[in-house]
């Protein structure tokens, strides 16, 4: 087993971009879908950033395949209670940036939204989720609506969901079992770091090799132990923010709420502790230059209200 690999997400920043590494990418998404995908360029987008500051703690790669279709890999690091909202958003920005002004509507492309996410998204069993969209019949559920036998000369499609944009949902840290298929092999290098010597999925042999931490250029080893301090830092940071502010805001809710001895006195303690356990969070954030509007999706402060925070 080999645990000098960088981690996943920064090697999508700095290393995977590299045409002479696609193959890597390819394995992922090849093992996922199950399909041989080819990867034939990255495309920018304005969530196509490769600068670690521009993103805090997610990572996103817009990847067209030999098909023409679009691919979103993305990586998130800590929570967001409206990621599944951000899925959405990602998927409908692709399709109105890649199709020209005045185009049809047979030219908006194929979408995959792959989400590989090291928090606890929604509530389920499983650690791999598959989403499309179906049209089934109100009075009969197994009626699903197909295309036209037209349609289905057109866009090469069995079903009117295939139009649409499909997500995937890969919760890593759910993951606590041996490795015995090509995406479990997959799952554990994304939650450990690490590859099996007998592991064969696509693009983990090429991972094996193109990944090595002492194989990456002195620059560039620099720069990866710096990334991860500063990583490290933010994470202490963020749960530090969060725990004492939440323990700071339930000890002013109890004491306002005794001192007035009614419930409308409690409520309003509590809700004043939760703002400051907010506020406590957003100026931790703020010290380490977060994008303002990164921090207001995070605590739900206005930016007026952070950019207004003395650090």
């Amino acid at each position: 087993m080999d645990n000098n690999l960088v981690r996943f997400d920064w090697a999508m920043k700095r290393l995977l971009r590299d045409k002479s590494n696609y193959d890597v990418l390819e394995g992922l998404i090849s093992t996922l879908l199950g399909e041989d995908l080819h990867i034939n360029r990255l495309l920018e987008s304005e969530a196509n950033q490769a600068d670690a500051n521009d993103k805090f703690n997610r990572v996103d790669m817009l990847v067209e395949d030999k098909e023409g279709r679009l691919l979103i890999v993305e990586i998130q690091n800590n929570r967001e209670l409206d990621y599944f909202h951000r899925m959405l958003y990602g998927t409908s920005k692709t399709i109105s940036e890649y199709i020209g002004l005045g185009d049809d509507y047979d030219k908006v492309r194929k979408i995959y939204s792959i989400n590989i996410v090291y928090f606890d998204l929604g509530q389920g069993k499983d650690y791999v989720y598959h989403g499309k969209t179906i049209f089934r019949g109100l009075h009969d559920p197994q009626d699903v609506l197909q295309l036209s036998v037209r349609q289905r000369e057109l866009f090469v499609g069995k079903e009117a969901g295939d139009i649409f944009p499909e997500y995937y949902v890969l919760r890593v840290n759910e993951f606590d079992r041996i490795a015995k298929t090509p995406l479990d092999e997959w799952i554990k290098f994304l939650k450990t770091g690490e590859i099996d010597k007998d592991a064969t999925a696509k693009g983990l042999p090429e991972a094996r090799e193109k990944l090595r931490v002492d194989s990456l250029p002195e620059a560039e080893k620099r720069a990866y132990i710096r990334d991860m301090e500063a990583i490290r830092y933010q994470r202490s940071v963020i749960k530090t923010g969060w725990y004492e502010g939440r323990a700071e805001g339930r000890a002013e809710g109890r004491a306002e709420g005794r001192a007035e001895g009614k419930a409308e006195g409690k409520a309003e303690g509590l809700e004043e502790g939760k703002m400051q356990e907010k506020l406590e969070i957003a100026t931790n954030m703020k010290k380490l230059n977060i994008p303002l509007e990164t921090i207001a999706s995070a605590t739900g402060l206005s930016v007026d209200v952070i950019n207004n925070l003395s650090v």
